[in-house]
């Protein structure tokens, strides 16, 4: 990540937010709050948000149905795993990315392009357990990976790939 955020101007999106430790990776490479908007849909989230990122802009939203700008870089760090019916449903919202898990990373998938500034990029974490992700439209670039416990986390770099099938 650090490579690849030379110019401190740019304007970040990060979609669920949650505890913030996305945005707080880029404002410790040098990112000014008021360039980061935090987007989460859940109340404590976005409680907790506003209070450690006073500068920044919070909006609840359901992926991008209340946001308006473009972005020159996203951030989705997306609930992945398979739904479990034996988990708390108070604890799938952050968890849980639908029946094969990709479902909420496709819809989202589907969207980001149309809010990228021209040559913007999006960064998503993918599980090996995740099944089903469509990168269709999209240029991707493995970025890292990392082994824990029973799954391998991968970060994607997607560029819009325009009539790109992959």
């Amino acid at each position: 990540l650090k490579e690849n955020i030379k110019n401190k101007k740019l304007k970040f999106l990060d979609m669920g937010s949650g505890s913030g430790y996305q945005a707080q990776t880029i404002i410790n490479l040098g990112v000014s709050q008021k360039n980061i908007t935090l987007v989460d849909i859940n109340p404590k989230a976005l409680k907790h948000l506003k209070l450690i990122f006073p500068k920044s802009r919070v909006i609840k939203s359901n992926l991008f149905s209340n946001i308006k700008e473009k972005y020159d870089i996203i951030f989705f760090n997306s609930p992945y795993l398979p739904e479990d019916k034996r988990e708390p449903k108070s604890s799938r919202l952050a968890t849980t990315g639908g029946r094969y898990g990709g479902e909420l990373l496709n819809k989202f998938l589907k969207r980001a392009k149309s809010f990228l500034k021209k040559g913007g990029k999006v960064y998503i974490v993918v599980s090996s357990l995740t099944k089903n992700i469509n990168f269709e439209g999209y240029d991707k670039k493995i970025m890292d990976k990392k082994k824990i416990f029973f799954e391998e986390l991968l970060v994607y770099e997607l560029k819009d790939g325009k009539n790109t099938k992959i």
